[in-house]
């Protein structure tokens, strides 16, 4: 785990050094040699028309947001610079695939654009919802803006990607007069490889993280991910219960009682007589309305290194002797190489599928076939996401069967369109 890989400093000396202007001047220099190296291929107006948008956007970013919201230096986080390198490389697959079929690459260039951002909004609007109560909300509202906008450390939902990034695409394709299906063939590797390093990122993030496990390659996450902030991982661990070998049940109903539905054997929980299936009303004689309230007891209880009181529901009292906070975390699957690895092997597939596609469209619906089987099978190892809609299903989970039912419907008005009317025909065999 690697949250922040290093820190653009924007003082020196507690002197500033020109403020953002330093990062302005290094974002010039880059966007000069981009510009450059786009109109060596395809002429200036070609290479301004793709890149003038990002160049501009990026540029009143660090006029107007860095110096406010970074006074201490600009953070280069693990997750944002995965999420970079998977976009550079989404995106040189798709402009090569294009030029094969004769697409001008400014059109890719100029597409990504208006994906990634839109993709971003939709991915991060996707989180915020998601984790509104959890994680977003602070006490006042220049916190809770400063958190919700913080994407770089982590926060991007695939599937809030996907909507956004399909709404850019949809809104560039009408602009263009492009023939949709067709470009969305192009583009469905780049945009797996893309998801396979954004997966990487969530690795160094500490976000993404699966249950516990003793299998020969589990890993473990450091206490801290950064300066008095808890990782991921360990916060989790340690609001469930699960160093003192526990596990509190989460719930629908708020008010419900907390229930543990695992005891480790041998573990400090089992010696103190808590067995799976008990009710907690009460911890230190504090009575509990919820799950909630007994997560944050627990999770108060073991960073303070106090002893703990549980009383289940028929008024057995359990006493939890204080514990040491280890330094990392319990064991988990590393679901995020797991991810990882099916995204690339998937981007491989479809990568290998493309020049056998008889119709426009088969590629992307395939992709839509693949991608939420495998992520429903990823969600059953990872342990971030609650179930919703009392479906006992997280919220991924459902939004995978619906895309589901999506991709079976595709397939039934592909293969009712006449085999071979391909929009680029000479990239495809045994058409």
């Amino acid at each position: 785990m690697c949250s922040e890989l290093f820190r653009i400093p924007l003082k020196w000396d507690n002197v500033p050094i020109f403020g953002a202007g330093v990062l302005l001047l290094l974002w010039a220099v880059f966007s000069v040699l981009g510009l450059k190296s786009t109109a060596r291929a395809m002429g200036w107006p070609a290479a301004l028309k793709a890149h003038l948008p990002t160049i501009v956007i990026v540029s009143a970013a660090l006029v107007f947001f860095v110096p406010k919201y970074f006074p201490d230096g600009v953070p280069i986080r693990g997750y944002g610079m995965m999420v970079l390198l998977g976009s550079i490389a989404g995106i040189w697959m798709s402009v090569h695939r294009a030029q094969q079929a004769g697409v001008a690459g400014e059109e890719i260039l100029g597409l990504a654009v208006w994906m990634f951002i839109s993709g971003v909004i939709g991915a991060r609007l996707f989180y915020v919802v998601e984790y509104w109560d959890d994680r977003i909300r602070q006490a006042d509202w220049i916190s809770t803006i400063k958190t919700a906008l913080s994407f770089t450390e982590g926060g991007l939902v695939v599937y809030g990607a996907f909507i956004g990034a399909m709404i850019g695409f949809t809104l560039y394709m009408r602009r263009r007069g492009l023939p949709a299906l067709a470009i969305s063939d192009m583009i469905c590797a780049g945009m797996l490889v893309g998801l396979a390093f954004g997966r990487i990122g969530c690795l160094l993030n500490g976000c993404c993280y699966g249950g516990e496990s003793n299998v020969a390659w589990a890993i473990t996450f450091p206490r801290e991910s950064g300066p008095e902030m808890i990782s991921p991982p360990y916060g989790d661990q340690a609001t469930s219960g699960a160093f003192y070998g526990f596990h509190l049940r989460s719930s629908s109903d708020e008010m419900a009682p907390a229930i543990i539905d695992r005891v480790n054997e041998g573990s400090v929980a089992a010696t103190a007589g808590l067995k799976a299936g008990d009710r907690v009303i009460k911890i230190d004689e504090k009575l509990l309305a919820g799950v909630a309230g007994a997560e944050m007891l627990v999770y108060e209880a073991f960073l303070q290194g106090k002893p703990m009181v549980l009383t289940t529901s028929d008024k057995a009292t359990h006493e939890l002797p204080a514990i040491e906070p280890p330094p990392r975390s319990r064991p988990v699957h590393p679901a995020q190489l797991y991810s990882t690895i099916t995204a690339a092997l998937l981007a491989w597939v479809l990568w290998s599928f493309y020049p056998f596609r008889r119709r426009d469209g088969a590629v992307t619906a395939l992709m839509i076939t693949l991608y939420p089987i495998a992520r429903f099978c990823e969600e059953s190892i990872r342990v971030d996401e609650s179930a919703v809609f009392g479906t006992g299903m997280s919220i991924s989970q459902n939004v995978s069967i619906l895309l589901l039912v999506a991709a079976g419907a595709m397939w039934v008005w592909l293969l009712r369109k006449p085999a071979g009317n391909l929009a680029f025909p000479d990239t495809a065999v045994g058409s």
